[in-house]
């Protein structure tokens, strides 16, 4: 199955912004990986962008997944990119 990869970016402000939605973010994430199709995903230290992994049918999956996300949905994360990737090792 192909993997994804995925980077976004953060709001300004957003481990005060984040609060309110936090606690379903991380429900929506163990969910997909129980499910298989998030491999990774996390914040850069200076939490100013998010890094996933997926691996998915397709894009559409992966976007579908982002845009349904609590983060996407209330401004947390503002912009994204997904491209197919090819693990190397």
């Amino acid at each position: 199955m192909p993997k994804y990869i995925m980077w976004g970016t953060y709001c300004e402000d957003v481990l005060a912004k984040r609060d309110p939605y936090r606690q379903d973010h991380l429900d929506g994430l163990a969910k997909q990986k129980e499910a298989g199709v998030l491999i990774t995903l996390g914040p850069t230290k200076d939490v100013t962008q998010v890094f996933g992994i997926y691996e998915a049918e397709d894009e559409n999956t992966v976007r579908q997944l982002v845009e349904a996300d609590p983060y996407w949905q209330n401004g947390i994360w503002t912009e994204y990119s997904i491209k197919e990737w090819i693990q190397a090792f």
